[in-house]
């Protein structure tokens, strides 16, 4: 059972980095005729970015608690749906079929500082491979809006 949670803690972790990048689909990117998705590199650099950033969660101790118990096929199925979550909401061609925020986050008990901590590996992610500061801009205006679905404590 605990196994379990552990695992349900790290899908949520995981799918919550899509939904940081997510659904950005006015603002300045739109009056360049662009997508979130074209202006940050399409396919190919969003998944680079999504596996930077898991590679950053699943290496501090902070999120520990999240990346317990998964198969490698149950790894690669998740950054799948991290990579397709992202891709869908950044205006490109992929389809996210995971559930809401809201519900893969309740009961995590995700706190301020975890939700700061996964704020700062993003940012680290997108400086990594050079995205531009106005696109990062976007990115993270956006996660704030998603902080009321995801932090508990």
């Amino acid at each position: 059972m605990r196994t379990s949670f552990s695992r349900r803690k790290f899908i949520v972790a995981i799918l919550s980095i899509g939904m940081l990048l997510g659904m950005q689909t006015v603002g300045a990117g739109q009056q360049s005729g662009k997508s979130l998705y074209q202006r940050l590199g399409g396919y190919d650099a969003i998944a680079a970015v999504a596996d930077d950033f898991i590679g950053r969660l699943a290496g501090d101790s902070t999120f520990a608690k999240f990346f317990g118990g998964f198969s490698t096929d149950s790894k690669k199925r998740l950054r799948q749906h991290l990579v397709d979550q992202l891709c869908a909401a950044a205006g490109g061609p992929c389809i996210y079929i995971g559930r809401s925020m809201k519900d893969v986050h309740t009961g995590l008990g995700i706190t301020e500082k975890e939700w700061e901590a996964g704020g700062k590996h993003l940012l680290a992610s997108l400086d990594k491979f050079k995205a531009p500061q106005k696109e990062k801009d976007e990115v993270m205006a956006f996660v704030a809006t998603l902080k009321k679905d995801i932090v508990e404590k």
